[in-house]
């Protein structure tokens, strides 16, 4: 069956330049999510591709029977069961390098507005209060004598150091394993790089190997004057832990991005002057979102084409294609 003629599925709410480009080379199917009874047997049999934008289970995956490749919208692929479906000699993909400055630059716009407290000081002005009362309050933290710790030194992790470098800020970082392309402090455990720095940046995946490991114990080896960045995944971070420590003021502030139930965001965190809070944004430009789609989109085509996948995932890394 060439590609042209091939069948893939949209699951989830995927972006626009997903559905248009899929629409524009396959026959495409659409899910609103990876719900097996809203597709006939038929239909299940006929897709070879999926363009991922929600959870899919391994259920899921075992349904399509002549399923090739799942394209994932994003870096992070943890709502994927990528290990299931190298089982089944299914490639995943997902869309690294395309999103990593655009997420790097806002990691670092989310830590200058969490020491710095720049929007609550923009809602001062806006609001009159600095004709009215005076300059905003000095902010009694700064960037200025501080030490990074980077969890999890990847594409992005990694773009993020670089940034901060230029910072004049000293770069500590936690991973599985030493790299050899960088001077960086590495330290194996994480409660030791906690112990080690006071703003701690958080840039790994989800999924069962990272829920929760920044937890009490490694808020409180941050400490009184520590930060927390987190740009990866929600269930990272246990929240009620983080809530409790800024609270109290285990440690000073945090900056999020993301959430362990998003878009659901706990009112006790929403009411901490100390939270700094996004929806979500890191990669959310214009450009960065239709790279990544381009990239979906790109990966479908070469491998329902034969050809190699453009970037999968290590699951599915020296998939022979006459296997898949």
């Amino acid at each position: 069956m060439s590609a042209e003629r091939a069948v893939v599925l949209l699951a989830g709410k995927v972006h626009p330049r997903v559905r248009e480009r899929v629409e524009a080379n396959f026959e495409a199917v659409s899910v609103d999510t990876a719900d097996i009874t809203t597709l006939s047997e038929e239909t299940r049999k006929r897709i070879r591709g999926l363009a991922a934008a929600t959870r899919i289970s391994a259920e899921f995956i075992d349904s399509l029977p002549n399923l090739e490749v799942i394209a994932n919208f994003g870096v992070g692929y943890d709502a994927v069961d990528a290990a299931h479906a190298a089982t089944r000699n299914v490639m995943v993909t997902n869309t690294p390098d395309v999103l990593s400055d655009e997420v790097a630059d806002t990691t670092i716009g989310l830590l200058l507005n969490t020491v710095r407290e720049l929007p609550k000081a923009e809602a001062y002005l806006r609001a009159g209060r600095w004709a009215a009362e005076g300059g905003y309050p000095l902010t009694s933290l700064s960037l200025r004598g501080r030490t990074v710790g980077i969890y999890g030194l990847g594409r992005i992790g990694l773009a993020i150091a670089r940034r901060l470098e230029a910072f004049g800020l000293p770069i500590h970082y936690h991973t599985r394993t030493q790299r050899s392309d960088v001077a960086y402090t590495w330290h194996p455990r994480l409660i030791d790089m906690a112990s080690a720095v006071d703003i701690l940046v958080v840039i790994v995946p989800g999924g069962a190997a990272t829920e929760n490991t920044v937890n009490a114990d490694i808020l409180n080896a941050l400490g009184p004057q520590g930060v927390l960045i987190n740009v990866g995944r929600g269930s990272t971070v246990d929240e009620p832990a983080l809530i409790a420590a800024l609270a109290d003021r285990t440690i000073a502030a945090a900056g999020l991005d993301v959430f362990a139930d998003e878009p659901n965001v706990p009112q006790a965190l929403m009411d901490l002057p100390n939270a700094c809070l996004l929806p979500h944004v890191a990669s959310a430009s214009v450009d960065t979102r239709n790279a990544m789609a381009d990239l979906v989109v790109d990966n479908l085509i070469e491998w329902l084409a034969g050809r190699p996948a453009i970037t999968p995932v290590p699951e599915c890394a020296g998939f022979d294609r006459a296997s898949g």
